[in-house]
């Protein structure tokens, strides 16, 4: 059975890791704060930008431009999305799994994934398990800006276009809110193969100052402005996760500060009531 001092130890310890995780709770709470104004900033540019690309990029005409080009698949490129630090809760082990399981399903019917990895977590899982990975970026957790999506995005359309691989597939965590965060999937190249609402919609297009040059400029720079919005949806799902995670923990943490307190009184009550019973005892011998 613990003693008094034990248990006043443990009280002592697990209320200084309370005040830890509080602190962490008030960090990622001010920085969730930050990402959000930027990712809400970005969606409706990211959005109109996309329905812009779905007008222009119409069916059969995907020899505008190589980021357009449907290729016969047989090489597929993954992209999981972590985080570099941990104590984010179920965070980095949801999109590993969908990661991992996305690669499975491309290996059973037939195809060759190949990976790639955007967070310390995930190059460190695949490293652990000896899985080769073809490009690993680290660091840039709460560093995000749009020039490293940049020089991300274009070793991704250099890959693309040099047949390194025939699609690209981003798995990330898209930002629902503080509580909720949902595992996505996402394909990135080729950009060619778009769904139109109606066929009749379809409208004849005048380039100014000409095709070639509207699609060489925007084609990129969609696809460096998709990967960096699932990189902030990425970011923001990190730091909300990571909040959720130590609310919980202090909870947790102050929860068994009470039962360790109502043991140490319980415990602290039955010292004294033995020693009154000792003291009785001796005073009743001493009367005999």
């Amino acid at each position: 059975m613990a003693t008094l001092r034990d248990i006043k130890r443990r009280i002592t310890s697990i209320k200084s890791t309370s005040k830890i995780t509080r602190a962490m709770k008030m960090v990622s709470a001010a920085k969730l704060r930050r990402a959000q104004d930027g990712m809400f900033a970005l969606r409706p540019y990211s959005d109109k930008m996309r329905e812009v690309l779905l007008s222009l990029a119409q069916p059969g005409e995907q020899d505008r431009h190589p980021l357009l080009k449907i290729r016969p698949r047989k090489t597929v490129e993954v992209l999981i999305l972590t985080s570099d630090k941990g104590l984010c809760g179920a965070f980095n082990t949801n999109v590993l799994k969908a990661g991992v399981s996305l690669v499975k399903d491309l290996e059973n019917e037939g195809f060759e994934p190949s990976i790639s990895t955007l967070g310390r977590k995930a190059g460190d899982y695949f490293k652990r398990r000896n899985i080769p990975v073809r490009q690993a970026w680290t660091g840039l957790s709460g560093k995000i800006s749009y020039t490293s999506a940049q020089e991300i995005a274009v070793d991704l359309m250099d890959k693309y276009i040099n047949e390194t691989f025939d699609e690209l597939y981003l798995i990330y965590n898209e930002f629902k809110s503080v509580a909720s965060q949902k595992v996505t999937k996402l394909r990135l190249l080729p950009l060619g193969e778009v769904e139109h609402e109606e066929e009749d919609e379809m409208k004849d297009f005048l380039f100014e100052p000409s095709e070639a040059e509207i699609f060489n400029r925007l084609l990129p720079k969609s696809v460096e402005v998709q990967l960096y919005r699932t990189m902030l949806e990425s970011r923001v799902s990190e730091e909300a996760a990571r909040m959720t995670a130590m609310e919980n923990a202090t909870q947790s943490a102050e929860d068994m500060i009470d039962r360790l307190t109502l043991e140490y009184n319980k415990a602290r009550q039955a010292t004294i009531t033995r020693e009154l019973m000792d003291i009785v005892g001796g005073a009743e011998a001493i009367k005999d």
